[in-house]
């Protein structure tokens, strides 16, 4: 991987002005982001899509599981997030009735340089 690949900047909008902005959900911290529950969780194609569409296409600060536009049964995408969650990758906030997410782009930078960038660079097979 290229230096410029490594180096490839990921940016989370920042929250709307004055907006009250929820704990995060329970998650590792950045020391406890382990490498082997990265990859588990995405090795499937759906969660690294996920993960991969946050990278790339994120326009709000954080975005709800509707915003993926995935025809999944919510408690299907439930399980994903909450994957996406427990293994470092995602942090989820409780805004009412719906959560929120978004990638730990610095937690993840910190602990696994170059990740980041192989996952915006995937491509789903056909």
């Amino acid at each position: 991987m290229s230096d410029a690949a490594l180096d490839r900047e990921f940016r989370i909008p920042p929250p709307p002005p004055g907006a009250e902005v929820p704990e995060p959900l329970p998650e590792p911290g950045r020391d406890e982001i382990r490498l082997e529950a990265v990859m588990a969780a995405l090795s499937d194609p759906l969660r690294i899509g996920v993960v991969r569409k946050l990278l790339l296409e994120s326009v709000d600060f954080d975005h709800t599981c509707t915003w993926f536009g995935l025809e999944r049964p919510k408690s299907s995408l439930t399980h994903h997030f909450r994957t996406l969650r427990e293994a470092g990758l995602v942090r989820q906030r409780q805004y009412g009735p719906s959560r929120r997410n978004q990638v730990r782009i610095a937690d993840l930078k910190a602990r696994f340089p170059g990740l980041l960038a192989l996952i915006a660079d995937w491509t789903p097979a056909e």
